[in-house]
């Protein structure tokens, strides 16, 4: 049994505990070919069972980064295949709007190679990234090197974050529990005040 894992990422226990890495590799596919699923949320999820050691972080790394490529690459087949016409017609189902395509496709036809890179980062970007380097007819070489060099740098950055805070879990829970009256008067205190000078900006405005 792994470490209680905070917000969102609780609903995500029972698939790891059940699943383990197959969970990690098969929700970080889908996202990244377009379907709607919490791959990064559960790249973060299995890094911080890790860090407990309730898992190993090499292989939660090497099964993101392959499950990350393997997905992409999906994508780029059904982009490149299909093209526009296939997403037209069916990128609805899957959160992929015309308009938010076009945008996409707009960001890859300027940048490059290297969006392929950054879109890793960018969510949104991430789940549409092979199938728009498909349908703008990037060369697949040149999309799988700038698309594994994503992968990598992606799962190293939140496996290690969050490896590391698994480690010290039961830390971070005594910290904030301890804090937690603080933050919320803190929060309490900055949306009061946000409203406020809101309030303040549009009569300003209104009299002028």
């Amino acid at each position: 049994m792994g470490p209680p894992l905070p917000g969102p990422l609780a609903d995500l226990a029972p698939l790891l505990h059940k699943y383990g890495y197959a969970a990690v590799g098969g929700l970080i596919a889908l996202e990244d070919f377009g379907i709607p699923a919490p791959g990064e949320a559960i790249l973060i999820a299995a890094a911080v069972y890790a860090g407990a050691g309730q898992l190993n972080i090499f292989l939660v790394g090497i099964v993101a980064v392959a499950a990350a490529i393997v997905g992409d690459n999906i994508g780029y087949l059904i982009g490149r295949v299909g093209g526009r016409r296939l997403i037209h017609r069916w990128g609805r189902y899957i959160l992929i709007t015309p308009e938010r395509f076009h945008t996409a496709e707009r960001f890859f036809l300027r940048h490059g190679g290297k969006i392929v890179v950054i879109a890793r980062f960018v969510e949104g970007l991430r789940q549409i990234n092979g199938i728009v380097a498909g349908t703008t007819g990037m060369p697949w070489r040149r999309f799988l090197m700038f698309n594994a060099i994503g992968a990598v740098l992606w799962v190293g950055l939140w496996a290690s974050v969050a490896y590391f805070a698994g480690k010290k879990i039961g830390v971070i829970y005594s910290v904030i529990e301890r804090y937690q009256n603080y933050a919320w008067i803190v929060l309490a205190v900055a949306v009061t005040a946000f409203v406020a000078w809101r309030v303040v900006r549009h009569r300003r405005r209104h009299s002028a």
